[in-house]
Protein backbone atom coordinates (compact mmCIF):
# COMPACT_ATOMS: atom_id res chain seq x y z
CA UNK A 1 0.00 0.00 0.00
CA UNK A 2 1.44 3.36 -1.02
CA UNK A 3 2.16 6.35 1.20
CA UNK A 4 -0.61 8.26 -0.56
CA UNK A 5 -3.10 5.47 0.12
CA UNK A 6 -2.17 5.41 3.78
CA UNK A 7 -2.51 9.15 4.21
CA UNK A 8 -5.72 9.23 2.17
CA UNK A 9 -7.11 6.68 4.62
CA UNK A 10 -6.46 9.07 7.50
CA UNK A 11 -3.29 7.36 8.72
CA UNK A 12 -0.97 10.32 8.87
CA UNK A 13 2.43 9.37 10.35
CA UNK A 14 2.03 11.72 13.29
CA UNK A 15 -0.92 9.61 14.45
CA UNK A 16 0.69 6.16 14.21
CA UNK A 17 1.58 6.06 17.87
CA UNK A 18 -2.10 6.17 18.95
CA UNK A 19 -3.90 2.86 19.63
CA UNK A 20 -6.79 3.73 17.31
CA UNK A 21 -4.41 4.52 14.48
CA UNK A 22 -2.47 1.29 15.08
CA UNK A 23 -5.71 -0.71 14.94
CA UNK A 24 -6.72 1.02 11.73
CA UNK A 25 -3.29 0.34 10.23
CA UNK A 26 -3.64 -3.33 11.15
CA UNK A 27 -7.04 -3.50 9.49
CA UNK A 28 -5.66 -1.94 6.34
CA UNK A 29 -2.75 -4.39 6.34
CA UNK A 30 -5.16 -7.32 6.58
CA UNK A 31 -7.11 -6.03 3.60
CA UNK A 32 -3.96 -5.44 1.57
CA UNK A 33 -4.01 -7.27 -1.76
CA UNK A 34 -0.98 -9.35 -2.71
CA UNK A 35 -0.12 -6.86 -5.48
CA UNK A 36 0.34 -4.20 -2.80
CA UNK A 37 3.08 -6.21 -1.09
CA UNK A 38 6.60 -4.83 -1.22
CA UNK A 39 9.53 -6.22 -3.20
CA UNK A 40 12.16 -5.45 -0.58
CA UNK A 41 12.31 -4.27 3.02
CA UNK A 42 14.85 -2.12 4.83
CA UNK A 43 15.38 -2.30 8.60
CA UNK A 44 17.41 0.57 10.01
CA UNK A 45 16.87 3.99 8.47
CA UNK A 46 19.98 5.96 9.37
CA UNK A 47 21.68 7.62 6.41
CA UNK A 48 22.83 4.46 4.59
CA UNK A 49 19.62 2.52 5.17
CA UNK A 50 17.40 5.46 4.25
CA UNK A 51 19.33 6.09 1.05
CA UNK A 52 19.23 2.43 0.02
CA UNK A 53 15.48 2.45 0.59
CA UNK A 54 15.10 5.60 -1.53
CA UNK A 55 17.33 4.07 -4.21
CA UNK A 56 15.10 0.99 -4.43
CA UNK A 57 11.92 3.08 -4.52
CA UNK A 58 13.32 5.32 -7.23
CA UNK A 59 14.02 2.22 -9.31
CA UNK A 60 10.35 1.24 -9.12
CA UNK A 61 10.41 -1.31 -6.30
CA UNK A 62 7.96 -1.31 -3.42
CA UNK A 63 9.92 -0.79 -0.19
CA UNK A 64 8.81 -1.77 3.31
CA UNK A 65 10.31 0.40 6.05
CA UNK A 66 11.03 -0.20 9.71
CA UNK A 67 13.20 1.61 12.23
CA UNK A 68 13.35 0.97 15.96
CA UNK A 69 12.78 4.67 16.54
CA UNK A 70 9.72 5.53 14.49
CA UNK A 71 10.72 9.15 14.04
CA UNK A 72 13.20 8.23 11.32
CA UNK A 73 10.52 6.32 9.44
CA UNK A 74 8.18 9.29 9.70
CA UNK A 75 10.84 11.70 8.47
CA UNK A 76 11.83 9.57 5.49
CA UNK A 77 8.27 9.09 4.26
CA UNK A 78 7.32 12.70 4.94
CA UNK A 79 10.26 14.11 3.01
CA UNK A 80 10.78 11.52 0.29
CA UNK A 81 7.45 9.70 0.00
CA UNK A 82 6.97 11.15 -3.48
CA UNK A 83 10.01 9.22 -4.78
CA UNK A 84 8.27 5.85 -4.91
CA UNK A 85 6.14 3.31 -3.08
CA UNK A 86 7.03 3.10 0.60
CA UNK A 87 5.10 1.05 3.15
CA UNK A 88 6.10 2.07 6.70
CA UNK A 89 5.52 -0.09 9.75
CA UNK A 90 5.77 0.65 13.45
CA UNK A 91 6.55 -2.96 14.41
CA UNK A 92 8.43 -5.87 12.86
CA UNK A 93 5.30 -8.00 12.47
CA UNK A 94 3.70 -5.34 10.28
CA UNK A 95 6.96 -4.92 8.40
CA UNK A 96 7.21 -8.64 7.63
CA UNK A 97 3.52 -8.81 6.66
CA UNK A 98 4.04 -6.07 4.08
CA UNK A 99 6.62 -8.10 2.09
CA UNK A 100 5.94 -10.38 -0.86
CA UNK A 101 7.07 -14.00 -0.45
CA UNK A 102 9.72 -15.23 -0.40
CA UNK A 103 10.43 -12.16 1.67
CA UNK A 104 13.71 -10.27 1.25
CA UNK A 105 14.80 -7.68 3.79
CA UNK A 106 18.01 -5.68 4.22
CA UNK A 107 19.29 -5.03 7.74
CA UNK A 108 21.16 -1.71 7.96
CA UNK A 109 22.17 -1.43 11.61
CA UNK A 110 25.48 -1.26 13.45
CA UNK A 111 27.65 -4.35 12.96
CA UNK A 112 27.96 -6.94 15.70
CA UNK A 113 25.36 -7.66 18.35
CA UNK A 114 22.72 -5.25 16.93
CA UNK A 115 22.58 -7.38 13.76
CA UNK A 116 22.14 -10.57 15.81
CA UNK A 117 19.43 -8.90 17.89
CA UNK A 118 17.44 -7.88 14.80
CA UNK A 119 17.79 -11.37 13.32
CA UNK A 120 16.62 -12.94 16.60
CA UNK A 121 13.52 -10.73 16.54
CA UNK A 122 12.84 -11.52 12.87
CA UNK A 123 13.22 -15.31 12.89
CA UNK A 124 9.89 -16.14 14.63
CA UNK A 125 8.06 -13.98 12.08
CA UNK A 126 9.57 -15.50 8.95
CA UNK A 127 8.67 -18.46 6.76
CA UNK A 128 10.90 -21.06 5.16
CA UNK A 129 12.85 -19.64 2.25
CA UNK A 130 12.70 -16.01 3.38
CA UNK A 131 15.92 -14.06 2.86
CA UNK A 132 17.68 -11.95 5.48
CA UNK A 133 20.30 -9.58 4.04
CA UNK A 134 22.91 -7.85 6.19
CA UNK A 135 24.01 -4.78 4.25
CA UNK A 136 26.25 -3.32 6.96
CA UNK A 137 30.00 -3.58 7.51
CA UNK A 138 29.94 -6.92 9.32
CA UNK A 139 32.94 -9.13 9.98
CA UNK A 140 32.89 -11.94 7.40
CA UNK A 141 33.15 -14.67 10.05
CA UNK A 142 29.98 -13.31 11.70
CA UNK A 143 28.25 -13.50 8.32
CA UNK A 144 29.50 -17.05 7.87
CA UNK A 145 28.02 -17.98 11.24
CA UNK A 146 24.67 -16.30 10.50
CA UNK A 147 24.56 -18.04 7.13
CA UNK A 148 24.88 -21.45 8.80
CA UNK A 149 22.52 -20.68 11.68
CA UNK A 150 19.72 -19.41 9.45
CA UNK A 151 20.17 -22.28 7.01
CA UNK A 152 19.48 -24.69 9.89
CA UNK A 153 16.18 -22.85 10.44
CA UNK A 154 15.17 -23.10 6.78
CA UNK A 155 15.96 -19.42 6.16
CA UNK A 156 18.44 -17.89 3.76
CA UNK A 157 21.09 -15.32 4.62
CA UNK A 158 23.03 -12.95 2.41
CA UNK A 159 25.95 -10.94 3.74
CA UNK A 160 26.18 -8.05 1.30
CA UNK A 161 29.00 -5.55 1.28
CA UNK A 162 27.81 -2.12 0.15
CA UNK A 163 30.36 0.52 -0.80
CA UNK A 164 29.93 4.10 -1.89
CA UNK A 165 29.01 5.96 1.25
CA UNK A 166 25.74 7.81 1.61
CA UNK A 167 25.89 9.23 -1.92
CA UNK A 168 26.57 5.82 -3.43
CA UNK A 169 23.76 4.21 -1.45
CA UNK A 170 21.33 6.67 -3.02
CA UNK A 171 22.68 7.06 -6.54
CA UNK A 172 24.17 3.61 -7.06
CA UNK A 173 26.68 1.73 -4.86
CA UNK A 174 28.92 -1.22 -5.53
CA UNK A 175 27.23 -4.27 -3.99
CA UNK A 176 28.93 -7.52 -3.00
CA UNK A 177 26.37 -10.18 -1.97
CA UNK A 178 27.48 -13.55 -0.64
CA UNK A 179 25.30 -16.52 0.34
CA UNK A 180 23.32 -19.15 -1.53
CA UNK A 181 23.16 -18.45 -5.26
CA UNK A 182 19.42 -19.19 -5.30
CA UNK A 183 18.87 -16.51 -2.69
CA UNK A 184 20.92 -14.07 -4.75
CA UNK A 185 18.85 -14.83 -7.84
CA UNK A 186 15.76 -13.70 -5.91
CA UNK A 187 17.28 -10.27 -5.21
CA UNK A 188 19.42 -9.94 -8.36
CA UNK A 189 16.79 -7.99 -10.36
CA UNK A 190 16.74 -5.41 -7.57
CA UNK A 191 20.41 -5.08 -6.60
CA UNK A 192 21.65 -5.00 -10.19
CA UNK A 193 19.23 -2.16 -10.92
CA UNK A 194 20.07 -0.31 -7.70
CA UNK A 195 23.84 -0.62 -8.23
CA UNK A 196 26.06 1.82 -10.09
CA UNK A 197 26.36 1.15 -13.82
CA UNK A 198 29.65 1.32 -15.76
CA UNK A 199 29.74 0.69 -19.50
CA UNK A 200 26.28 -0.84 -19.24
CA UNK A 201 27.36 -3.32 -16.55
CA UNK A 202 25.96 -3.25 -13.00
CA UNK A 203 28.44 -2.92 -10.15
CA UNK A 204 26.85 -5.88 -8.37
CA UNK A 205 27.40 -9.60 -8.83
CA UNK A 206 27.16 -12.84 -6.90
CA UNK A 207 30.37 -13.26 -4.89
CA UNK A 208 30.14 -16.74 -3.36
CA UNK A 209 28.95 -18.78 -0.40
CA UNK A 210 28.86 -17.95 3.30
CA UNK A 211 30.59 -14.76 4.36
CA UNK A 212 32.38 -14.17 1.05
CA UNK A 213 30.47 -10.98 0.25
CA UNK A 214 31.50 -9.29 3.45
CA UNK A 215 35.02 -10.67 3.04
CA UNK A 216 35.41 -8.99 -0.35
CA UNK A 217 34.03 -5.77 1.14
CA UNK A 218 36.53 -6.07 3.99
CA UNK A 219 39.45 -6.32 1.57
CA UNK A 220 37.98 -3.44 -0.43
CA UNK A 221 38.08 -1.34 2.74
CA UNK A 222 41.64 -2.44 3.45
CA UNK A 223 42.73 -1.32 -0.01
CA UNK A 224 40.85 1.92 0.65
CA UNK A 225 42.96 2.42 3.81
CA UNK A 226 46.18 1.95 1.83
CA UNK A 227 45.06 4.17 -1.05
CA UNK A 228 44.14 7.03 1.29
CA UNK A 229 47.36 6.66 3.29
CA UNK A 230 49.43 6.86 0.11
CA UNK A 231 47.58 10.00 -0.97
CA UNK A 232 48.16 11.47 2.48
CA UNK A 233 51.88 10.72 2.28
CA UNK A 234 52.13 12.42 -1.13
CA UNK A 235 50.34 15.44 0.37
CA UNK A 236 52.74 15.46 3.33
CA UNK A 237 55.79 15.44 1.05
CA UNK A 238 54.51 18.43 -0.90
CA UNK A 239 53.53 20.26 2.28
CA UNK A 240 56.45 19.43 4.57
CA UNK A 241 59.42 18.95 2.24
CA UNK A 242 58.49 21.52 -0.40
CA UNK A 243 56.40 23.90 1.69
CA UNK A 244 53.45 24.03 -0.70
CA UNK A 245 50.08 25.24 0.57
CA UNK A 246 46.82 23.33 0.16
CA UNK A 247 45.76 25.24 -2.95
CA UNK A 248 49.02 24.48 -4.75
CA UNK A 249 48.82 20.79 -3.78
CA UNK A 250 45.21 20.70 -5.00
CA UNK A 251 46.38 21.92 -8.40
CA UNK A 252 48.90 19.06 -8.55
CA UNK A 253 46.26 16.46 -7.72
CA UNK A 254 43.92 18.09 -10.23
CA UNK A 255 46.53 17.47 -12.92
CA UNK A 256 46.78 13.82 -11.96
CA UNK A 257 43.14 13.24 -12.91
CA UNK A 258 44.23 12.81 -16.53
CA UNK A 259 46.77 10.12 -15.60
CA UNK A 260 46.45 6.48 -14.59
CA UNK A 261 45.85 7.77 -11.06
CA UNK A 262 42.40 9.03 -12.09
CA UNK A 263 40.03 7.88 -9.34
CA UNK A 264 37.29 8.94 -6.96
CA UNK A 265 39.80 9.37 -4.13
CA UNK A 266 42.00 11.68 -6.24
CA UNK A 267 38.87 13.66 -7.17
CA UNK A 268 37.76 14.21 -3.60
CA UNK A 269 41.33 14.90 -2.44
CA UNK A 270 41.32 17.85 -4.81
CA UNK A 271 37.98 19.06 -3.43
CA UNK A 272 39.07 18.72 0.20
CA UNK A 273 42.28 20.63 -0.42
CA UNK A 274 40.46 23.43 -2.27
CA UNK A 275 37.81 23.95 0.42
CA UNK A 276 38.18 27.26 2.25
CA UNK A 277 37.42 27.67 5.94
CA UNK A 278 34.91 30.50 6.48
CA UNK A 279 36.18 30.93 10.04
CA UNK A 280 39.88 31.39 9.26
CA UNK A 281 39.82 32.28 5.60
CA UNK A 282 42.47 29.65 4.98
CA UNK A 283 42.24 26.09 3.75
CA UNK A 284 39.80 24.02 5.79
CA UNK A 285 42.20 21.06 5.80
CA UNK A 286 44.65 23.15 7.86
CA UNK A 287 42.01 23.48 10.60
CA UNK A 288 41.25 19.76 10.82
CA UNK A 289 42.86 17.85 13.71
CA UNK A 290 45.52 15.43 12.43
CA UNK A 291 43.92 12.36 13.98
CA UNK A 292 42.36 9.70 11.74
CA UNK A 293 39.64 7.47 13.11
CA UNK A 294 38.77 3.95 11.98
CA UNK A 295 35.85 1.57 12.30
CA UNK A 296 37.80 -1.68 12.25
CA UNK A 297 37.61 -3.06 8.71
CA UNK A 298 41.26 -2.23 8.02
CA UNK A 299 42.31 -4.03 11.19
CA UNK A 300 40.18 -7.01 10.20
CA UNK A 301 41.88 -7.13 6.79
CA UNK A 302 45.36 -7.03 8.31
CA UNK A 303 44.53 -9.63 10.98
CA UNK A 304 43.08 -12.01 8.41
CA UNK A 305 46.14 -11.61 6.19
CA UNK A 306 48.27 -12.71 9.14
CA UNK A 307 46.01 -15.74 9.59
CA UNK A 308 46.40 -16.63 5.90
CA UNK A 309 50.13 -15.86 5.79
CA UNK A 310 49.71 -13.19 3.10
CA UNK A 311 52.26 -10.31 3.22
CA UNK A 312 49.82 -7.40 3.35
CA UNK A 313 52.38 -4.71 4.12
CA UNK A 314 50.79 -1.61 2.56
CA UNK A 315 47.36 -2.03 4.11
CA UNK A 316 48.79 -3.02 7.49
CA UNK A 317 51.07 0.03 7.57
CA UNK A 318 48.07 2.21 6.73
CA UNK A 319 46.24 0.80 9.76
CA UNK A 320 49.27 1.45 11.98
CA UNK A 321 49.57 4.99 10.61
CA UNK A 322 46.02 5.73 11.74
CA UNK A 323 46.80 4.28 15.15
CA UNK A 324 49.89 6.50 15.45
CA UNK A 325 47.86 9.54 14.37
CA UNK A 326 45.64 8.88 17.38
CA UNK A 327 48.58 9.30 19.77
CA UNK A 328 48.46 13.10 19.51
CA UNK A 329 49.51 13.78 23.10
CA UNK A 330 52.42 11.35 22.82
CA UNK A 331 53.51 12.89 19.52
CA UNK A 332 53.39 16.34 21.07
CA UNK A 333 55.68 15.25 23.90
CA UNK A 334 58.00 13.41 21.52
CA UNK A 335 58.47 16.49 19.33
CA UNK A 336 59.78 18.39 22.35
CA UNK A 337 62.39 15.70 23.08
CA UNK A 338 63.04 14.63 19.48
CA UNK A 339 62.64 17.92 17.62
CA UNK A 340 61.55 17.83 14.00
CA UNK A 341 62.91 20.52 11.72
CA UNK A 342 61.16 20.99 8.41
CA UNK A 343 63.44 21.74 5.44
CA UNK A 344 63.42 25.30 4.17
CA UNK A 345 63.75 26.76 0.72
CA UNK A 346 63.09 23.64 -1.38
CA UNK A 347 60.99 24.24 -4.47
CA UNK A 348 59.65 21.28 -6.44
CA UNK A 349 60.45 21.03 -10.13
CA UNK A 350 58.06 19.31 -12.51
CA UNK A 351 60.38 16.31 -12.34
CA UNK A 352 59.97 16.24 -8.54
CA UNK A 353 56.18 16.38 -8.86
CA UNK A 354 56.22 13.61 -11.45
CA UNK A 355 58.41 11.49 -9.18
CA UNK A 356 55.85 11.67 -6.37
CA UNK A 357 53.11 10.79 -8.85
CA UNK A 358 55.06 7.74 -10.07
CA UNK A 359 55.87 6.62 -6.52
CA UNK A 360 52.20 6.95 -5.62
CA UNK A 361 51.13 4.88 -8.62
CA UNK A 362 53.70 2.13 -8.02
CA UNK A 363 52.72 1.90 -4.36
CA UNK A 364 49.05 1.79 -5.34
CA UNK A 365 49.78 -1.18 -7.60
CA UNK A 366 51.41 -2.96 -4.65
CA UNK A 367 48.40 -2.30 -2.39
CA UNK A 368 45.95 -3.73 -4.91
CA UNK A 369 48.22 -6.64 -5.76
CA UNK A 370 48.44 -7.57 -2.09
CA UNK A 371 44.67 -7.24 -1.63
CA UNK A 372 43.94 -9.46 -4.62
CA UNK A 373 46.53 -11.99 -3.45
CA UNK A 374 44.75 -12.06 -0.10
CA UNK A 375 41.41 -12.75 -1.79
CA UNK A 376 43.05 -15.50 -3.86
CA UNK A 377 44.34 -17.16 -0.68
CA UNK A 378 40.98 -16.77 1.10
CA UNK A 379 39.07 -18.20 -1.85
CA UNK A 380 41.20 -21.33 -1.74
CA UNK A 381 41.27 -21.61 2.05
CA UNK A 382 37.52 -21.07 2.55
CA UNK A 383 36.32 -22.83 -0.63
CA UNK A 384 34.60 -19.78 -2.12
CA UNK A 385 35.79 -19.90 -5.76
CA UNK A 386 35.91 -16.11 -6.00
CA UNK A 387 35.92 -14.66 -9.52
CA UNK A 388 38.32 -11.79 -9.03
CA UNK A 389 37.83 -10.37 -12.50
CA UNK A 390 34.19 -9.83 -11.60
CA UNK A 391 35.25 -8.24 -8.31
CA UNK A 392 37.41 -5.75 -10.20
CA UNK A 393 34.50 -5.09 -12.56
CA UNK A 394 32.01 -4.20 -9.82
CA UNK A 395 34.57 -1.99 -8.08
CA UNK A 396 34.82 0.28 -11.13
CA UNK A 397 31.78 2.29 -10.10
CA UNK A 398 29.86 3.27 -6.99
CA UNK A 399 32.53 2.29 -4.48
CA UNK A 400 35.14 4.42 -2.74
CA UNK A 401 38.13 2.87 -4.55
CA UNK A 402 36.57 3.19 -8.02
CA UNK A 403 39.29 4.12 -10.48
CA UNK A 404 40.44 3.86 -14.07
CA UNK A 405 43.11 1.54 -12.71
CA UNK A 406 40.53 -1.21 -12.08
CA UNK A 407 39.99 -1.64 -15.83
CA UNK A 408 43.59 -2.87 -15.96
CA UNK A 409 42.94 -5.42 -13.22
CA UNK A 410 39.73 -6.63 -14.89
CA UNK A 411 41.60 -7.05 -18.19
CA UNK A 412 44.35 -9.06 -16.46
CA UNK A 413 41.80 -11.50 -15.04
CA UNK A 414 40.06 -11.75 -18.40
CA UNK A 415 43.34 -12.99 -19.84
CA UNK A 416 43.90 -15.43 -16.96
CA UNK A 417 41.76 -16.38 -13.97
CA UNK A 418 44.83 -17.78 -12.19
CA UNK A 419 47.12 -14.90 -11.21
CA UNK A 420 49.53 -15.47 -8.30
CA UNK A 421 50.36 -11.76 -8.04
CA UNK A 422 49.27 -8.81 -10.18
CA UNK A 423 52.78 -7.30 -10.10
CA UNK A 424 53.90 -10.16 -12.35
CA UNK A 425 51.34 -9.32 -15.05
CA UNK A 426 52.67 -7.43 -18.07
CA UNK A 427 51.04 -4.04 -17.54
CA UNK A 428 51.74 -3.84 -13.82
CA UNK A 429 55.28 -5.19 -14.16
CA UNK A 430 56.09 -2.57 -16.78
CA UNK A 431 54.49 0.18 -14.67
CA UNK A 432 56.50 -0.57 -11.51
CA UNK A 433 59.73 -1.01 -13.47
CA UNK A 434 59.19 2.37 -15.11
CA UNK A 435 58.36 4.00 -11.77
CA UNK A 436 61.16 2.38 -9.80
CA UNK A 437 63.80 5.16 -10.09
CA UNK A 438 61.29 7.84 -9.03
CA UNK A 439 59.97 5.57 -6.27
CA UNK A 440 63.43 5.21 -4.77
CA UNK A 441 64.10 8.93 -5.15
CA UNK A 442 60.93 9.82 -3.25
CA UNK A 443 61.59 7.35 -0.44
CA UNK A 444 65.15 8.66 -0.04
CA UNK A 445 63.88 12.25 -0.07
CA UNK A 446 61.44 11.49 2.74
CA UNK A 447 64.05 9.64 4.81
CA UNK A 448 66.57 12.45 4.31
CA UNK A 449 64.12 15.05 5.63
CA UNK A 450 62.51 12.97 8.37
CA UNK A 451 59.05 12.65 6.84
CA UNK A 452 57.24 9.42 7.72
CA UNK A 453 56.08 7.49 4.65
CA UNK A 454 55.16 4.04 5.99
CA UNK A 455 53.00 3.06 3.02
CA UNK A 456 55.43 4.27 0.34
CA UNK A 457 58.47 2.67 1.99
CA UNK A 458 56.83 -0.63 2.96
CA UNK A 459 55.47 -1.00 -0.58
CA UNK A 460 58.96 -0.50 -2.01
CA UNK A 461 60.44 -2.98 0.49
CA UNK A 462 57.78 -5.52 -0.46
CA UNK A 463 58.62 -5.02 -4.13
CA UNK A 464 62.34 -5.48 -3.43
CA UNK A 465 61.68 -8.61 -1.39
CA UNK A 466 59.32 -10.05 -4.00
CA UNK A 467 61.78 -9.75 -6.88
CA UNK A 468 64.63 -11.65 -5.20
CA UNK A 469 64.61 -15.39 -5.71
CA UNK A 470 66.84 -15.80 -2.65
CA UNK A 471 66.51 -13.62 0.42
CA UNK A 472 68.04 -13.63 3.92
CA UNK A 473 65.50 -15.94 5.60
CA UNK A 474 68.03 -18.80 5.52
CA UNK A 475 69.75 -17.11 8.46
CA UNK A 476 66.43 -16.62 10.18
CA UNK A 477 65.63 -20.32 9.83
CA UNK A 478 69.10 -21.21 11.13
CA UNK A 479 68.48 -19.08 14.22
CA UNK A 480 65.11 -20.75 14.76
CA UNK A 481 66.74 -24.15 14.55
CA UNK A 482 69.47 -23.11 17.01
CA UNK A 483 67.18 -22.06 19.87
CA UNK A 484 64.09 -24.14 19.12
CA UNK A 485 65.14 -27.12 17.01
CA UNK A 486 62.64 -26.00 14.38
CA UNK A 487 64.66 -27.72 11.60
CA UNK A 488 65.56 -26.42 8.14
CA UNK A 489 65.70 -27.68 4.57
CA UNK A 490 68.74 -27.77 2.28
CA UNK A 491 69.18 -26.89 -1.38
CA UNK A 492 71.28 -30.00 -2.00
CA UNK A 493 69.26 -32.67 -0.22
CA UNK A 494 65.65 -33.70 0.34
CA UNK A 495 64.09 -33.72 3.78
CA UNK A 496 64.32 -31.73 7.02
CA UNK A 497 67.45 -31.30 9.12
CA UNK A 498 68.56 -30.13 12.53
CA UNK A 499 72.03 -29.14 13.66
CA UNK A 500 73.09 -29.80 17.26
CA UNK A 501 74.45 -26.27 17.46
CA UNK A 502 75.37 -26.16 21.15
CA UNK A 503 76.29 -29.84 21.43
CA UNK A 504 78.64 -31.62 19.01
CA UNK A 505 77.69 -29.49 15.97
CA UNK A 506 76.58 -32.49 13.93
CA UNK A 507 73.67 -32.35 11.49
CA UNK A 508 70.91 -34.93 11.68
CA UNK A 509 67.99 -35.67 9.43
CA UNK A 510 64.69 -35.32 11.30
CA UNK A 511 62.14 -36.81 8.89
CA UNK A 512 61.60 -40.39 7.78
CA UNK A 513 61.76 -41.42 4.10
CA UNK A 514 58.55 -42.84 2.67
CA UNK A 515 58.40 -46.36 1.20
CA UNK A 516 59.14 -45.01 -2.25
CA UNK A 517 62.30 -43.36 -0.99
CA UNK A 518 60.95 -39.79 -1.10
CA UNK A 519 61.44 -38.14 2.30
CA UNK A 520 58.50 -36.69 4.18
CA UNK A 521 58.86 -33.14 5.48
Amino acid sequence: MSWRALTAGGLHPQSWGHPSAAAAAGALARRRHVTDLCDIGVIGLAVMGANLARNAARKGFGVALYNRHGGRTDALVSEFGHEGRFVPSKDLAGFVASLAKPRAMIIMVKAGKPVDDVIADLVPLLDEGDIVIDGGNSLFSDSDRRYRELKEKGLRFIGMGVSGGEEGALLGPSMMPGGEREAYERIAPMVTKMAAQVDGEPCATYIGLGGSGHYVKMVHNGIEYADMQLITEAYDLFKTVYGLDAAAIADIFEGWKSSDLDSYLIDITTEVLKKRDPKTGGALVDSIVDEAEQKGTGRWTAANALDLGVPLTGITEAVFARALSGRRALRGEAEKLLPFRAPAGLKPSQADIDAVRDALYASKIIAYAQGFEQMTAASKDYGWELKLGEVATIWRGGCIIRARFLDRIRDAYKASDSIPNLVLEDYFRDAVLAAEPAWRKVVMLAVQHGVAIPAFSSSLSYYDGLRRSRGPANLLQGLRDYFGAHTYRRFDAEGSFHTRWSQDGSEIRTDTPSEGGTPRS
